[in-house]
């Protein structure tokens, strides 16, 4: 009788987590629709025309003829609706078309920058975790009240600072003074040290803030102090009971911050000169190449909601509350 009552309410509670699911996917994918639309606007009335640009260059030696064959090739000469669902569905099966400047699909170079743009996004997400939890849980020891207090106004120092120029001082530093990394032909793993502390700093910050503000409400709920009078200490505490609620909040910020690594990889591998999507990108800009930013946009949207769209399903498995449908 008792498995026979939980059975409905358990039925009830996987059909409200797969319409949840359903909805969610769906909200997904209506923001990678909007920003492909979008892009693909904005990009449009863009001043200028790369296809001008590049092949009117007196250099080449192109008739106005094959100019026109260029821009037939590419599409350009078909009304903007009708380049519209074309790219769209290109996209839909993977084709990205190709660059205006080299020649190459654009997919290819994707391919071939994104492996070190990833590598790059991951050590920074990881190492801004690990300094992010570290200062919010070395800020509520109370025996050390007066480094709380110091650690608790790390994260804002850290938000004001520029990346680019975070980027320029350490390789002041570390690299022309103290000698200690070299940003000239460094090893694969040499080279990382700095790109990752640079983005890993900033956006530590924020993750720091957010994580240290729960712990603080949370240390003031009943069930702490029913845990702490029965004599548990503080870091027993800290680490079995309040970390576990508290981090829900931060690992929603985690989620968008790492959503937006890929995008803000621009400007750090431009200061360090990494080959990845932010030289791409930088290149994509200067060059007007269309077919290279549409990408890039987009896969940028794609990172972000998927990996909040993860955060998301995660949460059921975090908090109890959401698995039992309260």
């Amino acid at each position: 009788m008792h498995d026979g009552a939980r059975s409905p309410r358990a039925g009830v509670v996987a059909r409200v987590l797969t319409h949840w699911v359903t909805r969610r996917i769906y909200q997904a994918l209506g923001v990678l629709l909007l920003t492909f639309t979008a892009t693909f606007l904005l990009l449009q009335a863009m001043p200028g025309d790369a296809l001008m640009i590049r092949f009117e260059d007196p250099t080449l030696g192109l008739s106005p003829e094959q100019i026109a064959n260029l821009r037939e090739a590419y599409g350009a000469d078909r009304p903007l609706i009708i380049q519209y669902f074309t790219t769209l569905g290109a996209f839909l099966t993977g084709d990205f078309g190709y660059s205006v400047v080299s020649g190459t699909p654009v997919g290819q170079l994707i391919a071939e920058a994104l492996p070190k743009t990833a590598l790059l996004a991951t050590a920074s997400f990881v190492t801004a975790v690990v300094v992010a939890v570290g200062i919010a849980v070395a800020s509520t020891y109370r025996k050390l009240a007066w480094i709380g207090n110091v650690l608790r106004a790390v994260p804002s120092l850290f938000v004001a600072v520029p990346v680019f120029w975070l980027g320029i001082m350490l390789i002041q530093v570390f690299s022309f003074r103290l000698g200690w990394v070299s940003v000239i032909n460094p090893g694969p793993w040499e080279g990382l040290i700095l790109p990752v502390l640079t983005i890993a700093v900033p956006i530590s910050a924020p993750i720091a803030q957010i994580l240290t503000r729960s712990i603080d409400e949370v240390s003031t709920s009943p069930f702490v102090t029913v845990v702490r009078a029965k004599g548990a200490s503080w870091s027993w505490v800290l680490w079995r009971n309040v970390l576990r609620n508290a981090v829900l909040p931060a690992l929603t910020m985690a989620g968008i911050l790492f959503g937006e690594l890929i995008g803000g990889a621009v400007v750090t591998e431009t200061v360090f000169g990494r080959a990845g999507i932010g030289r791409i990108t930088v290149q994509a800009v200067s060059n007007q190449d269309t077919p290279v930013l549409q990408a890039v946009v987009l896969l940028t949207a794609l990172v972000f909601v998927v990996v909040n769209l993860l955060v998301d399903l995660v949460y059921p498995v975090l908090d109890p509350r959401l698995r039992a449908g309260k």
